[in-house]
């Protein structure tokens, strides 16, 4: 496994959720496919897409209903890349989707690893490797990023550090589609700014990676301190997604 596949393997997940070719990703033109309901996607997705934009860099794919596969392919025509994911050009995406019920809603950046970078790091706490059986009594709120009660059954491994025989910081792996395992981390506040979530997080990547697995990561592009989390324990940007749903919900 080298930088190249992971970010293969994402690509054709990607492809199978939009209804494209992986190759469409490196392509210098933007496309627009039919939304379908494919097998095999990331289970927390809802599918078909009404309109879903997603780009590795070089271009967007945008992924949309019959009827809004016309709003799609004018919105993404209009701006470059980088400037379709931003306000205020949202806004007038928005103002197209409205007469159909739909709006912007999900926006999100997902990294890789890199593995050119990636190891186990430490920190100052005790750290143990978690099977099922070992998280089944930890889905409390204060690890709702790392274990999600929803979907419990895809939740696969977890990485804990303990103080003085207390869980203060989780780590957990989702198996959210056959392919890819999604991280997420919580680290109880007493005990956070101390290199734990960078701790956990890549000792995880490589606990999946051991497995077969891609890791991947998720985060808001607000939220600084995951994003720094995400780069420090040996990921990189890879790929952004921005999700239209009913305005009802």
């Amino acid at each position: 496994m080298n930088n190249q596949t992971l970010l293969e393997t994402a690509m054709a997940q990607s492809a199978l959720e939009l209804g494209c070719a992986p190759e469409d990703f490196r392509a210098s033109e933007n496309k627009v496919v039919l939304a379908g309901n494919p097998v095999g996607a990331r289970v927390y997705l809802r599918l078909p897409f009404s309109c879903q934009l997603v780009s590795y860099g070089s271009n967007i794919v945008a992924s949309a209903s019959p009827d809004l596969q016309g709003i799609a392919a004018d919105y993404i025509s209009r701006f470059p890349v980088e400037h379709c994911f931003e306000t205020p050009n949202l806004h007038l995406l928005d103002a197209a989707l409205a007469p159909f019920g739909q709006r912007t809603c999900h926006m999100a950046e997902y990294f890789l690893p890199d593995l050119r970078r990636l190891a186990p790091l430490g920190c100052a706490y005790p750290m143990r490797t978690l099977e099922r059986a070992d998280f089944a009594g930890l889905y409390l709120p204060e690890w709702r990023n790392a274990l999600c009660a929803d979907r419990a059954q895809y939740d696969a491994l977890c990485v804990g550090a303990y103080h003085g025989g207390e869980l203060i910081g989780l780590a957990g792996a989702s198996a959210d589609c056959e392919s890819m395992w999604q991280i997420g981390i919580d680290v109880l506040p007493a005990y956070r700014r101390q290199g734990v979530a960078a701790a956990l997080t890549s000792r995880l990547a490589c606990e999946i990676i051991a497995r077969g697995k891609v890791p991947f990561y998720c985060a808001a592009w607000s939220n600084i301190p995951s994003v720094r989390n995400a780069i420090r324990s040996g990921f990189r940007p890879a790929w952004v997604e921005l999700t239209a749903k009913p305005i009802a919900e």
